[in-house]
């Protein structure tokens, strides 16, 4: 920006959630700039005068399905290693922190040399000399208030083995000690602060508020390697349980980095209950963290009720909008080249009123209405990378999309909200026969994919039992040697992912639907003959899945 005037914009590819200069001064011509995205990506970019160049992004690729690193939350530049060139500290809002150094100046991504966590979100990060003369240290400060040091001072430089027996130096004794006299007093104060409190809470006139008051941070964001969403939150305090409940179909999927237990109550979805799940955390859990994959179509509310390890009891609610397009995300271009179902709307309505029906359909929209006459917005599906334009101003509005499913949830939702809201639309549809092949070539692969799995899966305890009473195996087939090898990897990602499969198949399910629905046909009476077409899909191909959507 130059005073009120917006220069440029800079498109990335995620939401930013972090900047920092390069090097801490911008680099050689103080022009170039660092930054973090709320999924963990980091880049570089350089800023003229005109319009930016973007030099590299290093992906968040640090773990497999369901163990990727978090966000970014702080940077700075220290030299850490020793090399005299300045290293990338980075801080993560799963509580990592991690080192990383510039093997070539500026021009390639930097690699990843030291990695450490904790178990809260990282406020704030600085390199510095801190706590020993000649050894340079991380500080850190995460969210409930820790401040501490993660020092390049060798742990062993203090101590000697003789005979297998290890002696500490006297200074490193010292230190020990003063260590432990600091927190046997914090622990005492913290005792003494806990009695006051429950006696006051306790007594027959409270001299404090019943309801203690704790601050909760919370976010729920799309992770488009996978198209789930994770929720994450935490308490200044220690958390007791966390209870989920949910209006609208959800699959909870396993977090490694969770220690809680979760256990499930019986629900009745004819009431609008659909999920329940208490999540009981151990003891000093601060942050709580949740993976859920949503339906496209069904939309509405799901609910946290966080309660604290607090005396007296209390709770707070938090409330998450499952929106009708939930699995869509924002990008930045428009493939025009493939072949798009277009969906038509004309009416008195106005920007700001198209705007809030389009928001109230997707994620990662702002509230506030676009300036200028019209509004025009790209999205991509992160589960089968189908697109979607938005294109809407007063009056009218035209949605473009390869998938004839989303077309048709935009013109259901949209159409009830114009109702409700007593605006009369007048609404034409253009549907392209060649998108329900490409749809269907886009979905061919992961099918095949998971349908390869579930077998591999189903033959693994067979395999194993074969194993075992069998000292030699070599006469198992190429196949089934390799499943034998890879077993456990093949169990996790299948616990990773479930209801993937009938995932799949419902997508494929409401593609037939919707087909013949713009057609004015019910065809709801042909699944049962669809649905045993995907059951036997291994043993037959794409083309007669093609061959049943095209028959009349």
């Amino acid at each position: 920006m130059r005073d009120s005037e917006v220069l440029y914009s800079v498109e990335l590819p995620s939401p930013p959630s972090s900047l920092q200069l390069f090097y801490n001064d911008g680099g050689e011509n103080g022009d170039q700039l660092l930054y973090g995205t709320t999924d963990g990506k980091i880049g570089l970019v350089q800023l003229g005068r005109g319009s930016a160049a973007h030099r590299w992004v290093l992906e968040n690729s640090s773990g497999s399905v369901g163990t990727r690193q978090g966000g970014i939350t702080c940077m700075d530049h220290h030299d850490i290693t020793g090399d005299g060139v300045r290293d990338l500290l980075v801080g993560r809002d799963d509580g990592t922190i991690e080192v990383f150094a510039y093997e070539d100046g500026d021009e390639s991504e930097p690699t990843l040399r030291f990695s450490t966590a904790c178990n809260e979100s990282i406020t704030g990060i600085q390199g510095a000399v801190v706590g020993n003369a000649g050894y340079d240290e991380i500080l850190a400060s995460t969210y409930t208030g820790w401040v501490f040091g993660v020092t390049s001072e060798p742990m062993d430089r203090h101590m000697t083995s003789e005979s297998g027996v290890v002696h500490i130096s006297q200074e490193s004794k010292q230190k020990i000690q003063k260590l432990r006299l600091e927190i046997d007093e914090l622990q005492q104060r913290v005792l003494k602060e806990r009695d006051q409190y429950q006696a006051a809470t306790q007594s027959a006139f409270p001299g404090i508020s019943a309801v203690p008051f704790f601050s909760v941070n919370d976010k729920i964001s799309l992770n488009r390697s996978d198209a789930s969403y994770l929720l994450s939150v935490e308490v200044q305090t220690a958390v007791d349980n966390v209870l989920l409940q949910s209006d609208v179909p959800i699959d909870l999927l396993d977090v490694e980095k969770n220690s809680a237990v979760v256990s499930y109550s019986t629900c009745d979805p004819e009431s609008g209950n659909f999920l329940l799940a208490t999540y009981r955390c151990q003891a000093n859990t601060t942050r709580l963290e949740v993976r859920i994959r949503t339906i496209e179509g069904q939309y509405g509310t799901l609910q946290a009720y966080i309660t604290p390890r607090l005396q007296p009891k209390c709770c707070q609610v938090r409330q998450y909008r499952i929106k009708p397009l939930s699995l869509h995300s924002r990008i930045h271009s428009f493939d025009p080249n493939r072949p798009y179902n277009t969906l038509t709307l004309k009416g008195q309505f106005t920007l700001p009123e198209m705007h809030a029906w389009v928001v109230f359909c997707l994620p990662e929209l702002p509230e506030r209405t676009p300036s200028g006459e019209r509004a025009e917005f790209t999205f991509v599906s992160t589960f089968l990378d189908t697109q979607l334009q938005c294109i809407y101003g007063p009056g009218e509005a035209v949605f473009r999309s390869d998938n004839i499913s989303t077309i048709s949830i935009l013109k259901d939702v949209l159409t009830k909200e114009a109702t409700r809201k007593k605006v009369r639309l007048d609404i034409s549809c253009e549907v392209s026969e060649e998108s329900v092949v490409h749809a269907l070539h886009l979905l061919h692969p992961r099918l095949e994919a998971q349908l390869m799995l579930a077998k591999q899966v189903s033959l693994i305890d067979a395999l194993r039992e074969l194993g075992s009473h069998e000292t030699d195996t070599s006469f198992l087939s190429p196949e089934y040697k390799q499943i034998l090898d890879n077993a456990d990897e093949l169990l996790a990602q299948y616990r990773k992912q479930p209801c993937h499969l009938e995932r799949l198949y419902g997508m494929i399910t409401d593609l037939f639907i919707d087909k013949y629905k713009f057609k004015g046909v019910n065809v709801k009476s042909r699944v049962p003959q669809l649905l045993e077409i995907l059951d036997n899909y291994g043993s037959l191909d794409l083309q007669h899945l093609i061959n049943f959507f095209q028959a009349q």
